[in-house]
Parts: structure tokens; C-alpha cells; sequence
């Protein structure tokens, strides 16, 4: 009855029809973008090097374990993001995962270190749909690499976490679920530990995954009810199919006015910023879905020859992860180191623009209120 019930709203219809073929767009684009185009769309990966030696470095392996370049993947626990983690330790990199859950952090390091005994790997639990979380792991992210005696940068963070919610919720900070999830939290986090990758003594990178459905907006206005999410409550049935696709075009937006202003306003070593779209891959993104109706989705996709392995659908986000600086503000899509263009409407920069500035607001109102809070609770203790 679940099934059935969903299936008779436009979001079932939506996401049955109107995503297929924007994953087959963005397929037909990959294959026939080079006919109309004599641009570089291809790129290899990079190897990746240690950080230079601290002052008070040694020859001893663990010396060197503090050496490693630090990356930070949040949705780390299941799916995408646990596979690059695997992926992304065989590289060199010190992962550390961010997640929701203390007992999925625990067992997918454990899964980890069972088929990797010398991996550098540790655990953070965070909320990115929560603002106080966010900086509690900022906080502790810092603290870490203090007691560590570990250089005080980031090398490389990407944004993987995101949700596909049926039902409406809003977060503690007021925002709507998806959105705050998706798009907000990663915005944030972002903005926090911005410090610590223009500190890095080698270049860095924000890897931001986005998704093909993008490609069906149309239009968008970012003001603060729109950002947020709140002006969806007003529907009768909740758009699920459409905010997941707003907050998709809401990251690339982001991600392509970032790019501009890290490389219009710093030097040598500018901060690269990628986006991916891993396409259609098989994990727990549509867990809130009636089962019948996920199944028959991923049925359909294989038929199609569309539904990708995890092992597949990282692809792109490594390429993104290791492909050379120059590579900053391109839309990685399709593997093997193929990038691809999205959407006109993600790269109209006077929409981007208005989307910064709301969701700084959005963020220095979050700060503001965090302030206040923890200075209430220091007077309280």
C-alpha cells in the first residue's frame, strides 16, 4: 500500500521519467561533446606526495604517518563514501571519515583495517543538517591534529553526505531536511574548514558531489525561504523529487562561485574546487523509499544499462580527488577521467552570486546564534 501510494505522486513520476533521461543526456553529452568541441575534457590522475617535513620530524613511521596529506570524507559510513575511503587510503592519504553514526563509523573502520592492517584512518561523528555539530567538529578536527602533532591544515574534503527524504522535517536549525542536508551543511562545513585547507603546504581541494538531476530545474530563486527549504512546506504533497534536485543545482552553483573566488582572490596555491556526479550507483540513497519501489528503480536502471557498482560510480570522485589543479572548477562525470558540462543554468553567475550571499547569511545567522548559545553555557557552568 506504501508502494502504490507513492507511486501515485508526481515526485514517483518525476523521478521515474524525468531523471532517466537526464542521466541519458548526460551519457549522449559525454559521447558527443568532443564532435563539438576541441577543449580538453579529459585529465589523468596525479600521484599524491607527502607533506614536506615539520621542523621536529623524524625518519620513524610514525613520523611519517604525520606526513600523510589529510583528507576528510563526510558520509563516509556506507555507500560512495566508504569506497573512497578504500580507494583513497591506497593513495597515500590519512582518511578520516565524518558520519552520523558512532556504531557505522566504528564498523566500516574496523571493515576497513581488516583488509588494510597500515591504514591511517580515523573517525568523526557529525550531523551536517546540524550547525552545532558542524563546529563540534570543526573543534574536535583541530584538537586532533593538535595532540597528533600533525600539520594544521586539510589537504583534500569532499562533500559526499546527502539524503533523498519522502517525508517533511525540518532540522534543529530550522532548515527543511533535505536541504539542510545536501546543501546547507556542506556550505558550512566548507566555510569552517576553509582555514585549514588555504593552510595546507601543498596545494588543496573541495571535491563537491552533485547529481544529473540538476539538469531538470528549470528555474530557481535563492532567497532564504528557497535556500533553506521552508517555502516547500506550503505543498500539499511533499516535492521530494524537486528539493533533491534543487540542492543538487545549489551545490553546483556553490561550487562554481567558489572556484572563481578562491582563484580570483589567492595566489600561487589557490584552492581547487571539483565537482562530480558518480551517476546512478547502487547504494542506500533511496533507503527511505518504499523497498518495492527502490528495487524496481535499480531494476530499471540495470535494464537501461545505466546502474553502476560502487566501484564504478567512485570513479569520478577520484578523478576529481587526484586530478592536477588546473582542473578547479570542472564537473567531473562518466569515469576514466572525463569531464562533462552541466546544466546553463548552473553556471549563470549572477544566480550563483545570490546564492552566496543568501547562504552566507543563512551561515553568519547559524554562527551568531552557536556564539550565543555556548556563551550561555559557559555562564551556566
Amino acid at each position: 500500500m506504501e508502494a502504490i501510494h507513492f507511486a501515485c505522486t508526481f515526485s514517483f513520476w518525476r523521478m521515474g521519467i524525468l531523471w532517466t533521461f537526464a542521466l541519458l543526456y548526460s551519457y549522449i553529452k559525454l559521447r558527443t561533446q568532443n564532435i563539438f568541441t576541441r577543449k580538453k575534457t579529459t585529465y589523468h590522475r596525479s600521484a599524491v606526495s607527502p607533506l614536506p617535513p615539520m621542523a621536529s620530524s623524524s625518519t620513524s613511521g610514525k613520523t611519517f604517518g604525520r606526513r600523510l596529506p589529510i583528507c576528510i570524507i563526510t558520509g563516509g559510513t556506507s555507500g560512495l563514501g566508504a569506497a573512497a575511503a578504500l580507494a583513497l587510503l591506497k593513495e597515500g592519504f590519512f582518511v578520516v571519515l565524518a558520519g552520523r553514526s558512532s556504531h557505522k563509523l566504528s564498523k566500516v573502520i574496523s571493515d576497513i583495517r581488516r583488509k588494510n592492517k597500515e591504514a591511517h584512518l580515523e573517525g568523526f561523528k557529525v550531523d551536517l543538517s546540524s550547525f552545532s555539530s558542524i563546529m563540534k567538529f570543526k573543534n574536535s578536527l583541530e584538537k586532533w591534529l593538535l595532540d597528533s602533532d600533525m600539520h594544521q591544515s586539510v589537504q583534500l574534503l569532499i562533500n559526499n553526505a546527502g539524503i533523498l527524504a519522502t517525508t517533511s522535517q525540518l532540522t534543529n536549525d530550522g532548515h527543511e531536511r533535505m536541504m539542510g542536508t545536501n546543501y546547507i551543511g556542506p556550505f558550512s562545513l566548507t566555510q569552517v574548514l576553509l582555514p585549514l585547507l588555504k593552510n595546507s603546504p601543498v596545494p588543496s581541494r573541495i571535491v563537491n558531489v552533485s547529481s544529473f538531476t540538476h539538469r531538470n530545474v528549470s528555474s530557481f530563486r535563492p532567497d532564504q525561504e528557497t535556500v533553506s527549504g521552508r517555502s516547500f512546506s506550503e505543498y500539499k504533497n511533499y516535492p521530494c523529487a524537486e528539493i533533491y534536485e534543487y540542492s543538487k543545482l545549489c551545490v553546483l552553483l556553490f561550487s562554481y562561485e567558489l572556484h572563481r573566488q578562491l582563484h580570483l582572490t589567492d595566489g600561487s596555491q589557490p584552492v581547487s574546487v571539483m565537482a562530480v556526479d558518480p551517476g546512478a550507483v547502487k547504494t542506500n540513497i533511496m533507503r527511505e523509499l518504499p523497498w518495492f519501489i527502490s528495487q524496481a528503480a535499480f531494476a530499471s536502471l540495470w535494464f537501461l544499462g545505466l546502474l553502476q557498482s560502487r566501484r564504478v560510480g567512485v570513479s569520478s570522485t577520484l578523478d576529481a580527488a587526484l586530478a592536477p589543479p588546473e582542473t578547479s572548477g570542472l564537473y567531473f562525470f562518466g569515469g576514466n577521467g572525463r569531464t562533462v558540462d552541466s546544466s546553463a543554468l548552473s553556471y549563470n553567475i549572477k544566480l550563483s552570486r545570490e546564492l552566496w550571499a543568501t547562504s552566507c547569511d543563512i551561515f553568519q545567522d547559524s554562527l551568531l546564534i552557536y556564539n550565543r548559545d555556548s556563551v550561555s553555557s559557559e555562564k551556566a557552568d
